[in-house]
């Protein structure tokens, strides 16, 4: 039975994430330490599956601590020096539910889920009577709140007379980044700021689409920034005060060099992913760093691989994919929160727009090329056989599918789909469309041979 996907457990609660499920994740959990910090979102569900989840890990002999409704990032602080279950299921739709598993602050990684997925599979019993754990309550926002302020506080300027407008999505937002926000100075409108399960402002995952009211917001106000949660507050979504959804990489791009131009060390890296746009390493670059690559889903695993191949020299200053960072200096996991305190500091100096002159933001395309699963193994190894060849002037690199980037700064991906029949083409050019055609007609003859 395969339970983890890229971020921990999701499903719906009726058939997949149920409390039998809670329970036995917990219990298996159990075994790896001696105190676990159990926190929950806003969800409906929530309140019954961390119930369960603190039953397994009691049952297993674990220690734990009831943290209540707290953004995942919240959980991910609590558990520093421990363990913690997150009960969350992100921005899927409130049907659904999910565990995320942390150790010393950080999301498990394969080797652990896989453990985890094992002994779930092998469903043992719980201990001895006389060896069950123990648990107690404790209200840790306050602090996670305070470590985000002061964390901010390091970077950018202060935020007296900033006018930033959040959408919290009835999400765990909610509870924390407008009085973040608000205690660094800036001029809060919360929109949505209400937890609800339910999610009856807008979905809880933030889309142009679904942040309507927040950009209607802006554009007919004359609030400086705009920021969109999902349920649990690791992801940002970030609108100038236009209206106008800022594209991820840009954000990405303005931190990291940000991040690699405060940096003292001699070697600062930034991990992001392989479909993240080379406006991220042009900045990175210009900021005198370099950029590492990840596959989807283990940015920690990423952070870890560029601290080990590194020297004394070297520190990872910031880790992003799409709308999730990881402040490194603040600590490993993903956090939302700490992308809008710290950007709405880089905001209140120069403004938003100053931030993105510099960045080039060429136009973009994903594409899907029908791909049968038993054909993408041969597939991508024509690909990559293929694609060099029509791209000669091109730098490859293969480690997370085929990646090329151009000597003008475009550069296009092809990797296969780990949950759907296809191969995906991504595309960042001045003339993408010309690019997209070129790749995708390697891409789909591959495929054809490859399933002839």
């Amino acid at each position: 039975m395969e339970l983890f996907g890229t971020a921990g457990i999701r499903g719906d609660v009726q058939s997949r994430v149920t409390p039998a499920l809670a329970r036995a994740v917990g219990r298996a959990a159990g075994t790896d330490g001696d105190s676990f910090v159990v926190g929950r979102d806003g969800r409906t569900t929530g309140e019954g599956l961390a119930a369960a989840v603190e039953a397994g890990l009691l049952s297993a002999g674990a220690d734990v601590t009831r943290v209540g409704q707290v953004p995942t990032p919240a959980l991910a602080y609590a558990a520093q020096r421990s363990r913690g279950v997150m009960v969350t299921a992100s921005h899927n739709p409130p049907t659904d539910n999910g565990l995320k598993l942390f150790a010393d602050g950080e999301e498990y990684g394969d080797d652990a889920e896989a453990r985890i997925e094992r002994r779930v599979a092998d469903e043992p019993e719980p201990v001895a009577w006389d060896e069950w754990g123990s648990s107690e309550r404790a209200d840790v926002l306050g602090a996670y709140r305070d470590a985000v302020a002061e964390f901010a506080r390091g970077h950018g300027e202060p935020l007296d007379g900033l006018s930033v407008a959040v959408d919290c999505g009835n999400g765990m937002a909610s509870l924390v980044t407008p009085q973040v926000l608000r205690d660094l100075g800036a001029d809060v409108t919360a929109i949505h700021a209400n937890v609800d399960g339910h999610f009856p402002g807008r979905e809880s995952k933030p889309t142009p689409e679904s942040l309507r009211d927040l950009r209607s917001y802006l554009a007919e106000g004359d609030a400086n920034l705009g920021i969109g949660h999902d349920g649990d507050a690791d992801r940002i979504v970030v609108v100038d005060a236009s209206g106008e959804v800022v594209h991820e990489d840009t954000i990405v791009a303005v931190l990291a060099e940000h991040y690699t131009v405060e940096s003292d060390a001699a070697d600062p890296v930034v991990v992001t992913t392989p479909n993240a746009s080379a406006r991220i390493d042009e900045r990175v670059r210009a900021g005198g760093g370099r950029v590492e690559r990840v596959r989807l889903g283990a940015l920690h695993e990423g952070i870890a691989a560029a601290r080990a191949a590194g020297d004394e020299d070297t520190e990872v200053v910031f880790a992003a994919e799409p709308w999730k960072h990881v402040h490194t200096a603040l600590g490993g996991w993903i956090d939302g929160v700490a992308s809008a305190a710290v950007l709405a500091r880089l905001v209140a100096g120069p403004g938003l727009a100053v931030l993105r002159d510099p960045v080039t933001e060429r136009p973009y395309r994903k594409v899907s090329v029908e791909c049968p699963d038993d054909a993408k193994e041969r597939a991508m190894a024509l690909v990559e056989e293929r694609l060099p060849a029509e791209f000669p002037d091109a730098s490859v690199d293969t480690e997370y599918g085929v990646r090329l980037e151009l000597p003008d700064g475009s550069w296009t991906l092809v990797r296969p789909s780990g949950t759907e029949p296809y191969v995906r083409v991504y595309a960042e050019s001045e003339d993408v469309s010309e690019l997209v055609d070129a790749v995708t007609t390697v891409v789909r003859g591959a495929v054809a041979d490859a399933d002839a």
